[in-house]
């Protein structure tokens, strides 16, 4: 199991994204995850560091300019969906990424905050 790092750029613009209130609050995330051809148009129209910025967390150990370099996705290059953080904070819960799952919830508590004035 890779250790992973926090990915400070994706959190910020997930911030930016729950502020601007770009945000999927109802579509499930199995629906609404980009496919594998969502992600390499996401690569070939931008770069691996903006589709990193999809990805709450980085895996050091994984070579730069690849997919696998990041996890815990939680948007579909457009906008955050909600989903998405539930699923991440889990996942991250369950196998012990304490700092990833720490940010997929205060993200979550972010956007609670927001939709609740």
């Amino acid at each position: 199991m890779p250790t992973y790092d926090v990915n400070s750029d994706a959190v910020s613009q997930a911030r930016r994204l729950i502020d601007d209130g770009k945000v999927d609050e109802d579509t499930p995330w199995s629906e609404a995850a980009p496919s594998t051809g969502d992600e390499n148009d996401e690569i070939a129209q931008h770069d691996h560091q903006e589709f990193g910025a999809w990805h709450l967390a980085v895996d050091p150990q994984a070579s730069e300019g690849t997919k696998g370099r990041y996890a815990f996705p939680y948007g579909d290059f457009s906008v955050l969906n909600r989903a998405a953080l539930v699923h991440a904070t889990q996942r991250a819960s369950q196998y012990g990424h304490v700092e990833v799952e720490a940010a997929a919830d205060s993200l979550l508590e972010r956007l609670d905050a927001k939709r609740n004035g």
